[in-house]
């Protein structure tokens, strides 16, 4: 299966600092973002600063990190953007900060003119379910989008694959 780097066009912007996904956010988690098939996929090594309990990720940083994959298949798969209306988190298992990198992914599982539904799951460095949710996103028509959350075309996520 073929894997391709999504590009994060939003950082064009002048003062992008998303919490989830801008490299220049030094507080943030810096997320990226592949495709590969149905997923969108995100590797991510947890910083002590995360933690809730000793090495233990934080759940609220756990939600997080899955609302933001969810954004970004919304990106990928719907070709447009939107915002979150409903999650339902599930911890499963410990999620922890020192051992090693974790695995992130979403797949839609719904979709409709307006509303997208997705499944997204956490998973420990050793594979193990550490938690996952139910994503739901109000999905914009592309104008909406353009003008409301600076969404540049699907075109600028993949600029980088088309450069090399």
């Amino acid at each position: 299966m073929e894997r391709k780097k999504l590009y994060n066009a939003y950082e064009v912007h002048e003062g992008y600092y998303c919490f989830g996904c801008a490299s220049a956010n030094e507080y943030g988690l810096r997320c990226e973002f592949y495709e590969e098939g149905d997923y969108i996929t995100c590797q991510w090594m947890p910083r002590p600063e995360f933690q809730g309990f000793f090495n233990v990720l934080h759940g609220g940083i756990q939600a997080t990190l899955m609302d933001e994959i969810a954004c970004w298949n919304v990106f990928a798969k719907v070709k447009s953007a939107g915002v979150t209306i409903e999650m339902n988190v599930k911890y499963r298992n410990t999620v922890y900060t020192d051992r090693g990198e974790l695995l992130l992914r979403s797949k839609i599982v719904e979709q409709g003119s307006r509303l997208v539904k997705m499944h997204v799951e956490l998973f420990n460095a050793d594979g193990q379910l550490g938690s996952e949710a139910d994503v739901v996103y109000r999905v914009f028509p592309e104008e909406v989008a353009a003008k409301r959350l600076g969404w540049t075309g699907i075109e600028a996520f993949y600029k980088e694959n088309e450069e090399r």
